[in-house]
């Protein structure tokens, strides 16, 4: 039978443990992992372990917490959990118990889940809704905290380079070897990079029209998730008068339970006909090979449907990699107190419409029409 517990913080053996679960587990994702804790450093947080009877775990569910101003309610979030077999309704009930555990302590009016569920996989839908969640079917675009809609290359792992380029159209391919014989060079790094990274996103920030996070919270990324599981990808172009290494491109890409993700990228105004940002991707993807992963992930390609969407450029350069279109099922709610809900609903719609009129000053100074998506785990202020 299973049973769940409140993961104790101070207890090494039994973090590690929970590290080593939702790292290898096949639904586990970084932002379940307890290092990524430390980059949401403005949230608390709170982990529910459940373990069967042998004493192995059997699910794991990373929560993480914003108290709402003044009142203190607490608004409780899993990202991407929890990490289990969806198919396992003892184990998920287990850690819905472990959820209502702590609805008393953050004086929590709602608890909400984004499990790495597809579309496709509709019988993981319907045990969930049983449960008492309550679930929007196919929700707007930039509506969600995390993009519904990914592009990814699928069942990579034990393919060669040589065997995956070959998929790419060819047009790409000629770009990733134009960078190359254009003088262009790729470096993996960690924080270091930052202060050349920086820089550029504020340029690709300002000429695409979205707010951008802060140089700190690139740094605490890189460094909480570590160089094994986050790395800052830089590609450079060397001055033919002085050598000088002259930023080019940058991406911020993580690699955890079997997969590679590219979470943030940034390019130079300048040198654009280098091609570095095809460069840039086939080293991430080449290390998503080398760490023997299974899916290369280019993360949110919103209103890939549209092609009169400003966006739309975003799905056309990551479609020339021939990879698939996944959807999430999205967002699960459960709901402690519908009136606090209300309430707390009417605050944070104030605050997008702030974050909105911000984006809308932005849109003006770049000379854009509408927003681009930013490439980034939490498309939207949470």
């Amino acid at each position: 039978m299973n049973k769940f517990e409140i993961l104790d913080k101070t207890n090494a053996a039994a973090c590690d443990e929970y590290e080593y679960f939702v790292s290898h587990h096949k639904n586990g994702c970084f932002t379940q992992s307890l290092k990524w804790t430390k980059v949401k450093n403005n949230w608390q947080w709170e982990a529910v372990a459940v373990r069967g009877d042998d004493g192995c775990l059997t699910g794991v569910c990373t929560i993480i917490i914003r108290r709402i101003p003044f009142v203190k309610w607490g608004f409780l979030y899993a990202p991407h959990g929890p990490v289990c077999d969806y198919d396992d309704k003892e184990v998920l009930t287990e850690i819905m118990q472990g959820v209502r555990s702590l609805v008393k302590k953050y004086r929590a009016y709602q608890f909400m889940c984004d499990p790495c569920i597809t579309e496709a996989q509709r019988e993981y839908i319907q045990p969930l809704l049983g449960m008492g969640f309550e679930h929007e079917v196919e929700p707007a675009e930039l509506t969600t905290i995390q993009a519904r809609n990914n592009y990814m290359l699928l069942g990579i792992k034990g393919k060669t380079p040589d065997e995956l380029i070959m998929t790419f159209q060819p047009e790409w391919r000629n770009r990733i070897r134009k960078a190359v014989r254009k003088g262009v060079y790729c470096e993996a790094m960690g924080s270091e990079g930052v202060d050349m990274f920086y820089p550029l996103m504020e340029q690709t920030g300002k000429r695409d029209g979205f707010s951008i996070r802060s140089k700190d919270y690139f740094v605490r990324m890189l460094d909480s998730l570590g160089k094994e599981h986050c790395r800052l990808f830089m590609c450079f172009v060397n001055d033919s008068a002085t050598g000088k290494k002259i930023p080019l491109s940058g991406a911020v890409a993580t690699q955890y339970a079997g997969k590679t993700c590219y979470v943030y990228g940034a390019s130079s105004n300048e040198n654009r006909n280098l091609y570095p940002n095809y460069l840039m991707q086939w080293n991430m993807i080449n290390w998503a090979l080398e760490g023997g992963c299974d899916i290369y992930d280019f993360q949110g390609i919103p209103f890939y449907n549209d092609k009169t969407h400003p966006n739309y450029g975003v799905y056309k350069f990551k479609k020339g990699f021939n990879g698939e279109v996944v959807s999430y099922a999205g967002e699960f709610y459960f709901v402690y107190s519908r009136f606090k809900k209300k309430l707390a609903d009417t605050a944070q719609s104030a605050v997008m419409k702030i974050h909105d009129r911000k984006t809308k000053k932005i849109l003006k100074r770049s000379g854009k029409q509408s927003p681009q998506a930013v490439q980034s785990p939490q498309p939207k202020p949470v």
